[in-house]
């Protein structure tokens, strides 16, 4: 059995560690910790990792992030996948920093990526996980922050983001997505964080 896994995120070396990019530094991880590579394709960079019959394509688009659509509808058709197989990974504003939230499907809670994807599949019955960004920012900031670096301290916890994700994931394929959810629906704390509420 094959899915199709989305990480959303900008190309381009001068986003590679902003907050919009959550879901591509999530794959990359990933990719990483399974010793995947990812190839340039059409429509994005593409790894493969498989994992007890069941194979992940995770695609990194290389569209802009409002046309994602495009590249999603692509890879769903070359790998005759239906709606059901996909599986879409953005960074969310409205939850605090390190928060994962999964859903079965649902609306694009003003993310652009997901809008283009749920307009161009006229869908929105997929699987997503979001991660939080926090919300941090002066009125008028919102693309100033999303399109900002994250601190050291939170680049260090998304390899346990992508662990915890990755494994989301596979409980997804292969038990379902209830399950999923109650494993994955959590926060991982940067490491102060931890250890403010550790001394308390």
């Amino acid at each position: 059995m094959k899915y199709l896994v989305v990480g959303l995120g900008n190309i381009g070396a001068e986003y590679a560690t902003t907050r919009h990019n959550m879901g591509f530094m999530v794959l990359d991880a990933w990719a990483q910790a399974s010793n995947a590579v990812f190839t340039t394709e059409r429509y994005g960079a593409v790894a493969e990792i498989s994992f007890k019959g069941r194979q992940f394509v995770l695609l990194k688009p290389s569209t802009y992030m409002n046309l994602s659509g495009n590249a999603v509808r692509y890879w769903l058709q070359k790998l005759d996948l239906g709606i059901e197989s996909l599986l879409v990974i953005s960074d969310d504003l409205n939850l605090p920093f390190g928060t994962i939230r999964m859903r079965a499907r649902g609306s694009d809670g003003g993310h652009n990526g997901l809008e283009n994807i749920i307009w161009t599949l006229e869908s929105d019955q997929f699987a997503r996980i979001r991660i939080g960004i926090g919300n941090d920012f002066a009125r008028g900031a919102q693309v100033d922050f999303v399109l900002g670096g994250l601190t050291p301290e939170e680049l260090a916890t998304i390899p346990e983001l992508s662990e915890r994700i990755a494994g989301g994931i596979k409980t997804w394929a292969i038990l379902g997505p209830e399950r999923a959810m109650n494993q994955l629906n959590t926060r991982v704390k940067p490491a102060a964080e931890k250890e403010q509420t550790h001394n308390i």
